[in-house]
């Protein structure tokens, strides 16, 4: 299942026990459905972890027709190198799609590596650190007109206990936020969206933008702005098979704390690096997927992308490009809505690779 960038990614690598346990009420006439499994797998970020994952599906009453499917995902897992997350996400489509609300809350203790801010970062300077972290996420959005919406953005994160070795890299780049802190901050979103499904279009466009303004008004501990562009198009290409594209860009501006930085790698874009492999203020990715039938409830995809970080805009070009392909296989968990179980294989650039299993597509 896929996060917001801000909670650490415990992307399965290896799914050991496949559903376990499985209770789908689904029906032809509301289209709801629940779905919940143990986990027990292995990923790049977390070694060996243990957990469970659930989904749920619904549709306001009367609504099927005029909205699509809204979705609850959860997920709470731990794993050998005793790091904790347990997040509660989703997207609620209310009738008629004139409201919709984005939410997330999360909680996570995380042991994590860190190979310094910039686009060149060696690999021998890996180090470890870890911290807690409280998250919210909220976005409701209210349609304006035909596929276009407009919201509020509210983010809330609080770090703390971030232990790291006294001395090494968060020393010596001074790096920001490396003794703990909060920051909130308040936005507004301008969304364009004409996409047929909300967990695996076959047609259709996504455009969206969104600021968000983080200040000691809002009770946050550093001031600077944070911008996103997504824009994402899916074409349906021969018997099902679809051809999606993303455009990506995440941008800052002041005084950025470390986990608000733009972090290159993980589930959602440039499968293959370790999620955060390179961080610094801004970052751009555009990404491509074929996705294509195979059998039965089974489909495969193929996927590339390339993107880069920098401290400014001028830095964010073709210097030290980043670059990543791989393929996947697809399991349809809820056929009817589209909602797949994904396995992934990426290689990124360095030698390295990783393996991801979530619920739902990458974009």
């Amino acid at each position: 299942m896929e996060f917001h960038r801000k909670t650490p990614s415990l992307t399965v690598s290896l799914l050991i026990g496949l559903i376990c346990s499985c209770t789908q009420a689904h029906s032809q006439k509301d289209s709801s459905g629940f779905i919940i499994f143990p986990v027990l797998a292995r990923s790049i970020e977390t070694g060996w972890s243990i957990g469970a994952a659930g989904s749920f599906t619904f549709h306001f009453k009367d609504s099927k027709h005029t909205a699509r499917t809204s979705n609850i995902q959860a997920l709470t897992i731990y794993s050998t190198h005793r790091q904790l997350v347990a997040a509660v996400n989703g997207s609620i489509y209310f009738p008629a799609e004139k409201l919709i609300l984005n939410q997330q809350l999360s909680y996570s203790y995380f042991p994590d590596k860190f190979w310094g801010i910039g686009k060149i970062a060696p690999h021998s300077n890996e180090e470890e650190y870890s911290y807690h972290q409280y998250y919210i996420y909220l976005h409701p959005q209210l349609l304006l007109a035909k596929s276009f919406f407009v919201g509020l953005l509210y983010e809330y994160q609080n770090v703390a206990n971030v232990k790291y070795d006294s001395g090494g890299l968060f020393d010596k780049e001074n790096v920001i936020g490396r003794y703990g802190y909060h920051v909130s901050g308040l936005g507004l979103s301008f969304t364009y969206d004409t996409r047929n499904n909300a967990f695996s279009p076959n047609g259709g466009m996504l455009m969206q933008f969104y600021f968000n303004h983080f200040a000691p008004f809002f009770a946050s501990n550093y001031t600077y702005t944070n911008f996103v562009i997504d824009v994402r198009k899916f074409f349906r290409i021969y018997n099902q098979q679809v051809l999606a594209l993303q455009a990506y860009g995440f941008f800052n501006e002041g005084v950025v704390p470390l986990r608000s930085l733009a972090s290159l790698g993980g589930a959602s874009e440039m499968r293959g690096y370790y999620a955060g492999r390179y961080r610094d203020k801004n970052m751009y990715v555009f990404q491509t997927e074929y996705r294509t039938p195979l059998f039965w409830k089974v489909g495969a995809v193929a996927f590339g992308g390339i993107g880069n970080v920098g401290s400014d805009l001028k830095e964010i070009n073709f210097q030290y490009l980043k670059y990543s392909y791989g393929l996947g296989l697809r399991f349809a968990l809820n056929k009817a809505e589209k909602l797949n179980l994904r396995l992934d294989y990426g290689v990124g650039g360095n030698s390295t690779s990783g393996l991801y299993l979530q619920i739902g597509e990458s974009f």
